[in-house]
């Protein structure tokens, strides 16, 4: 079993974008920073259905396929459930519609208590409040023999690098500045140390840099 964190970030380290509104909660950056995954054939079929074959097909589209592959369960923050804009309302689960892509136990890292949310495809939502140890063990019990995937956002992430809980670290670095944001790299010098650092281009120019132990 492995600890895995896959996030799109800006050339200069942002993972979340700003000036969210309720029209548009993930801002008009939003696409800019994961618009490459977003073309891919992979990202088309698994997030919003399209079974047409439609959408890029190349180094992009083999990371966007592996972020899927061997997953046994998850690890969430609040805001990436988006609990930040629906506090306290039981209607509210998630954004992705009744069929999420997950397709294994989520578990969402909240100090709000609600039920257990058991959608189609095998997602079921846990809702928990818990430290990153605490909230991995669970994680790992329902893994199995398969990967943990710890998907954010960029403030969750950097919770379990820091604490070094994280085996493998997928980085695909978008060519914007956004400059303003949370970003994934405070407080984490010398990451790179422990580790070992490849990196990859593709054509959309994202530089695809991965950390694996």
């Amino acid at each position: 079993m492995r600890v895995r964190v896959d996030l799109n970030i800006s050339l200069d380290g942002f993972a979340t974008t700003t000036g969210g509104t309720p029209e548009n909660p993930m801002g008009e950056d939003w696409l800019r920073l994961v618009g490459a995954y977003a073309a891919t054939r992979t990202f088309r079929a698994r997030v919003l259905g399209d079974t047409s074959g439609a959408g890029t097909t190349d180094v992009d589209d083999e990371y966007a396929a592996a972020y899927f592959e061997g997953v046994g369960a998850e690890i969430m923050g609040a805001g990436m459930f988006g609990l930040h804009l629906h506090p306290g309302d039981p209607d509210w689960r998630g954004w992705w519609g009744p069929n999420p892509p997950f397709h294994v136990p989520v578990f969402v890292l909240t100090h709000e208590s609600r039920p257990s949310l058991e959608m189609e495809g095998g997602t079921t939502f846990h809702f928990i409040s818990a430290t990153p140890q605490e909230a991995l063990a669970r994680a790992a019990a329902e893994a199995g023999d398969l990967d943990v995937r710890v998907g954010g956002g960029a403030t969750v992430a950097r919770e379990y690098l820091r604490a070094g809980l994280v085996d493998q670290l997928h980085v695909a670095i978008a060519p914007i500045i956004l400059g303003s944001g949370i970003r994934l790299w405070d407080d984490l010098r010398g990451l790179e140390r422990g580790y070992r650092v490849t990196t990859q281009a593709a054509a959309s120019g994202t530089a695809h840099v991965t950390f694996s132990r």
